[in-house]
């Protein structure tokens, strides 16, 4: 019914989103930037939470956010042969709100995937596609967690 058609003879085929791996290591030291402004504004919801539990789920997804950064720095070493040094230029934002800060929190690890998935096109197989792959799994269970805080938290 159909013909075969073996992949060897199929043309090449490159993602919208390739990346090269010197824009991977780019977007890395940003990544590790970008990790450590979210631990920063993380602290200042935990401060806010209204009962332990919240406070926890949130302190879980910051812990995390710290592991990502040492995993990015590591990663960088290894692939680069140097260090990121320095620190946030950036200010870190003012959380004026609760429910908002969880909505902005929400949006900050959406856009991480997208980072992070252009981060892992650029990178050879093996161990440092992989971590950045369960870096990207992270950052989804993170929004997942922020939804359910957001709806938890919307007026009745």
């Amino acid at each position: 019914m159909y013909a075969e058609y073996p992949y060897f003879y199929r043309k090449p085929f490159t993602p919208v989103w390739a990346t090269s791996t010197a824009e991977a290591l780019e977007l890395m030291k940003s990544a590790v930037q970008g990790e450590r402004n979210d631990e920063m504004f993380y602290d200042a919801l935990i401060r806010m939470a209204p009962d332990p539990y919240q406070a926890a789920i949130i302190t879980g997804i910051r812990n995390d956010e710290r592991g990502h950064n040492q995993m990015f720095r590591e990663m960088y070493k290894d692939l680069s042969g140097q260090e990121i040094i320095g620190v946030s230029s950036e200010a870190p934002e003012n959380v004026t709100s609760y429910l908002a800060g969880l909505q902005k929190a929400f949006q900050g690890e959406l856009a991480a995937v997208e980072k992070y998935r252009r981060i892992w096109f650029g990178l050879p197989y093996g161990i440092y596609k992989d971590t950045v792959w369960g870096i990207i799994l992270d950052e989804q269970k993170h929004a997942d967690k922020y939804n359910n805080l957001i709806i938890y938290n919307m007026p009745k």
